[in-house]
């Protein structure tokens, strides 16, 4: 793991190399953001101490490079056979350029390396990696998408199988996962609305993530049977994580609702009410594995050991930090439609 120092030197490169990718105005700038970012994001994943960092690095670099090397030859065919800016001439261009960026997004049916290599990250790698390194390809994507059975296809794959693939793991990263994989269906369809749409959603979604993987760490769970474990000092830790976690499986009146609410309300108006309502069923079933997590805690007969002490000392900056996130995910829904009724 490199030094403090190295850190903050890797995370300004890591968000210069969106910036420059999302501000770029040709697909070779684009893609050379996409690389500034990725050669940043490889120092912060790997650390010679564990095994399962180095791993999870190589796995990530791998799969990063393959899209990234299909990306830059569709570009440069695309520009000796066609013109470099003109990517409507041709239907299925936007589609071969999409896959690519899909692949580094972790949208399903591409997304058989995300929980491979969050399962060998550290909780604030796997932070960033499920929300900074979705801007870039989601902004990208947001230039070539359209309402086809190309973009439907891919949105429903992502919801269903980030709904299926969470309902049998025991591993909170990998929960965490399938959801990431789950949320980005989601936004793939806020993209074909309106960048606005997805701008609110990818926030929302971003302040949910950070908030359930502070309130995770803090309580050093891995595992769901640990959440049983945890004993009644960490007791509002355990509530924030578990509102946290309903909140990003999009539970009324939490935050997490009010985009999906937003984008719901949209599709039914472009006439997209089948598609809402797949939708809306494998965001229940995501919701499921989240209340499986967290129903035998909220009961009020639930089993404490006496015997499970604390093991580490947490520092008050981070419990502050954690308690303000969860904050706002519990009444930012409520605050927010107070406003709008004022309004």
């Amino acid at each position: 793991m490199p030094s403090n120092s190295t850190k903050i030197l890797l995370l300004t490169t890591l968000v210069s190399g969106v910036l420059v990718s999302v501000s770029s105005n040709s697909w070779l700038g684009a893609w050379m953001g996409l690389e500034i970012n990725l050669m940043s994001f490889i120092p912060l994943m790997s650390n010679v101490k564990n095994m399962y960092n180095t791993e999870a690095s190589l796995k990530y670099f791998i799969v990063q490079v393959l899209a990234s090397a299909t990306l830059l030859f569709m570009v440069v065919m695309k520009t000796l056979t066609e013109d470099l800016f003109a990517l409507d001439e041709n239907a299925y261009t936007p589609m071969i350029i999409c896959t690519p960026l899909l692949l580094k997004s972790g949208a399903a049916p591409l997304h058989w390396w995300f929980p491979g290599v969050m399962e060998g990250l550290s909780w604030e790698n796997c932070a960033l990696l499920m929300t900074v390194q979705k801007a870039a390809p989601l902004m990208l994507m947001s230039y070539l998408i359209k309402i086809n059975t190309f973009t439907l296809s891919i949105i429903l794959a992502s919801t269903i199988v980030g709904a299926i693939g969470g309902l049998n793991q025991t591993s909170m990263r990998k929960i965490l996962t399938y959801s990431s994989i789950n949320h980005t269906g989601w936004m793939l369809t806020a993209l074909t609305m309106g960048e606005n749409l997805w701008m609110i959603y990818f926030t929302v979604y971003s302040i949910l993530t950070l908030t359930v993987v502070s309130a995770i760490k803090l309580s050093g769970v891995s595992f769901i049977n640990q959440t049983m474990m945890t004993n009644k000092e960490i007791a509002l830790m355990k509530f924030m994580m578990f509102t946290s976690l309903l909140s990003l499986g999009g539970l009324p009146p939490f935050l997490g609702f009010l985009p999906k609410w937003i984008i719901i309300q949209a599709m039914i108006m472009n006439s997209m009410a089948p598609m809402a309502t797949l939708m809306v069923m494998t965001s229940l079933i995501t919701l499921y594995y989240y209340l499986k997590i967290s129903y035998s805690s909220f009961m009020i007969l639930n089993t404490e050991p006496k015997w499970n002490l604390s093991s580490y000392k947490t520092s008050s900056m981070q419990s502050t930090s954690a308690m303000l996130l969860s904050s706002i995910s519990l009444t930012g829904m409520m605050v927010c439609t107070t406003i709008s009724n004022i309004l």
